[in-house]
């Protein structure tokens, strides 16, 4: 159960931004109902996470292979079961996630799946990443590709913190008392 109560999406202070969201998201997902304690960083990081999911030029598949790595490194349950779908429909494999959950997964990725889960590793467990380990992304991305991957790392690290700080899980009820 999450540490402090869900925000409650009928009050009128947030209603436009909770339109919104259901508009762009689908629904109102239990990450976005803790941020709606604070209208201003719910807005900001629907923008951002918007901009990060829907308008990257980085491709689904790799993408969900980074959120996924980050939802393990991070043990942040909720987030590796919002996107399992997501991740399935972009391509990756029941074994490929369930291989994401080792500490080497290698074995059924490819040299570019296995450059970004290194890259996905570095910036997660380390922050600083090598120069050769870049000199190996950048044999797959152009700028705009690094800059849109590092991003997508980064913001994903965010969110799974986040969550695990909050202790926010897929079975939590909104409406329930903490």
């Amino acid at each position: 159960m999450a540490r402090i109560p869900y925000a409650d999406i009928e009050a009128e202070a947030t209603r436009d931004l909770v339109d919104r969201m259901a508009a762009e998201r689908g629904s109102v997902l239990h990450l976005y109902r803790m941020l709606l304690h604070s209208p201003p960083v719910a807005e900001g990081w629907l923008g951002f996470l918007t901009a990060i999911r829907q308008q990257s030029g980085l491709d689904d598949r790799t993408r969900e292979l980074v959120i996924m790595r980050v939802a393990a490194l991070n043990q942040a349950a909720y987030e590796a079961d919002q996107h399992r779908p997501i991740a399935l429909a972009a391509g990756l494999t029941e074994a490929q996630l369930s291989q994401i959950l080792q500490l080497d997964p290698v074995s059924l990725f490819a040299p570019q799946d296995r450059t970004v889960i290194a890259l996905t590793d570095a910036m997660t467990r380390d922050v600083r990443i090598a120069d050769a380990l870049m000199s190996r992304v950048r044999e797959y991305f152009d700028e705009r590709g690094v800059i849109e991957l590092v991003a997508t790392i980064g913001a994903y690290n965010m969110v799974s913190r986040f969550l695990v700080a909050l202790d926010v899980q897929s079975s939590d009820r909104p409406g329930a008392a903490c």
